[in-house]
C-alpha cells in the first residue's frame, strides 16, 4: 500500500465485517473510514473524498448498487475505484455491479491479500486516468464520455463541473440530447453537435468524436457563452470568417496549432491556413502580434 496514507471507504452493514476489514487495512498504513448503509456512505463522501471504496452489495434499504450509482453521479467520487464485496456470484449480480461504476468484484469471505492486491492496482489505475484528464483540461480539451443513453461514463475535471448533475440518470434532458445523437451517428447529413441551454443560463455545446469503448461515445465539450460572445466580437471587429474568429481567439489564449486543432477539429495544416488568412485581415505578421491585436479587441482598447 502507498505510504502516503491512503483513504479506504468500506460499506458493510455487518459489524464483524466492518470490524474485520477496518483491521486488517490499517495494518497496511491506510485511514479506513465506515459506513454501515449506503446513505451514510453517502454522506460521508460528501464530506471526504477517500481514495477507494469497498461496497458491500446486498444492504437493506439502499443496496450497493444503488448506492454506487449515487457516489458516481458526484464529481469528486467519479474516478474513485469501487470494488463489490458480496456472497453473490451469479454471473448476473457481477454484471449488474460492473454497470453500476464498479471496477472489480470480490466474494466473500475476503482473501485480504488479494484485497491488498487489487486495492494497488485500482489506485494506480485511477490516478493516472486522473493525470491524464487533468493534462486535457489544462490543454483546454474538455472531454466526456457516455453511454448509449447519454448517462454520463467519465469526464475531464472542467467538463465535470459543467455537466454536474445534467446527465447522471438516463431519461434526464440533456442525457437524451446526447443518447438521440448518439442513436443518428449513422445516419447521412446527422448532426455532430449538441447545443443545450440550462435552466440556470449558459450554453454548452457538445461535439460527438466517436467511441472511446465498447460502449463509451466521446464528445468535447465548450461553453457558448464563454466563447461564443468573444467569436463574435472578433469577427465582427477584423472581419474574419466564423472559423477564423475561433482559431483567433484560441491563439489569443496561447494555444498552438496542435492545441487548435484538437480543439476545433481540425488538422494543424488547416489552423495554418486560417492562420494565413487572419495575419492578412489583421495586418500583422506573426502569431504574437494577432494574440495582442485580438486581446486589445475585447478588452475595448483596439
Amino acid at each position: 500500500m502507498s505510504q502516503n496514507r491512503d483513504t479506504v471507504l468500506v460499506v458493510d452493514d455487518s459489524p464483524e465485517t466492518l470490524s474485520f476489514l477496518t483491521e486488517a487495512l490499517e495494518e497496511t498504513g491506510v485511514v479506513v473510514l465506515v459506513a454501515t448503509s449506503g446513505r451514510q456512505a453517502i454522506a460521508i463522501a460528501e464530506r471526504a473524498t477517500p481514495d477507494v471504496i469497498l461496497l458491500d452489495a446486498v444492504m437493506p434499504e439502499l443496496d450497493g448498487f444503488a448506492t454506487c450509482r449515487q457516489l458516481k453521479a458526484m464529481p469528486a467520487v467519479a474516478d474513485v475505484p469501487v470494488i463489490f464485496m458480496t456472497g453473490l456470484s451469479d454471473t448476473e449480480h457481477v454484471v449488474h455491479g460492473l454497470s453500476s461504476g464498479g471496477v472489480d468484484y470480490l466474494t466473500k469471505p475476503i482473501n485480504i491479500d488479494e484485497l491488498k492486491a487489487r486495492i494497488r492496482v485500482h489506485l494506480a489505475n485511477a490516478r493516472a486516468s486522473i493525470s491524464a484528464k487533468l493534462a486535457l483540461d489544462a490543454a483546454g480539451r474538455h472531454l466526456l464520455a457516455v453511454d448509449a443513453r447519454g448517462v454520463l461514463s467519465w469526464a475531464t475535471p472542467q467538463a465535470g463541473r459543467l455537466v454536474e448533475g445534467q446527465i447522471a440518470e438516463p431519461g434526464a434532458p440533456l442525457a437524451g440530447r446526447l443518447a438521440a445523437a448518439i442513436a443518428e451517428r449513422g445516419h447521412p447529413g446527422a448532426a455532430a453537435t449538441v447545443e443545450f441551454h440550462p435552466d440556470d443560463g449558459g450554453g454548452l455545446q457538445f461535439t460527438l468524436l466517436g467511441l472511446s469503448g465498447t460502449d463509451e461515445f466521446l464528445f468535447r465539450l465548450a461553453r457558448l457563452d464563454a466563447a461564443g460572445g468573444e467569436e463574435e466580437a472578433l469577427r465582427a471587429s477584423f472581419a474574419l470568417t466564423t472559423r477564423e474568429a475561433e482559431v483567433l481567439l484560441w491563439i489569443s489564449r496561447g494555444k498552438t496549432n496542435k492545441d487548435i486543432g484538437d480543439i476545433l477539429g481540425l488538422s494543424p495544416r488547416t489552423v495554418n491556413k486560417h492562420l494565413e488568412q487572419i495575419f492578412v485581415k489583421l495586418g500583422v505578421e506573426n502569431r504574437a502580434s494577432a494574440a495582442i491585436k485580438a486581446t486589445r479587441s475585447l478588452l475595448g482598447s483596439e
